[in-house]
């Protein structure tokens, strides 16, 4: 669920006070994609959750949105945008092979 820190006791400031604590996943995550040969930018829109835009650069219409952020249950996340989790928030490698089997798949 992508609601992310909404709802939490205590958490529904980290977006608006702490925006680092998304942004720095993000930008972990879009270095090891990076070594993967895949292009990201990262999205910072005001008053918005961050989201990392990745692109296959070989097949540019192969792109894709990826969020992160915490669940109900207060752990992080790397989120697809219909809601789907990719991979736990601390786990780098494992979200950037999942992203790159998706954005790869069809070259």
């Amino acid at each position: 669920m992508v609601t992310l820190v909404a709802g939490q006791a205590g958490k529904a400031a980290d977006l608006t006070q702490q925006p680092e604590l998304f942004t720095e996943r993000l930008e972990e995550l879009a270095a090891e994609l990076g070594r993967r040969g895949l292009q990201t930018s990262l999205m910072t829109p005001a008053g918005r959750i961050p989201s990392l835009h990745v692109v296959n650069p070989g097949m540019p219409r192969l792109a894709e949105d990826v969020y992160v952020g915490r669940s109900q249950d207060g752990q992080w996340w790397f989120w697809w945008p219909w809601a789907e989790r990719i991979a736990p928030g601390g786990d780098i490698a494992e979200a950037a092979a999942a992203v790159a089997r998706v954005l790869k798949s069809a070259e």
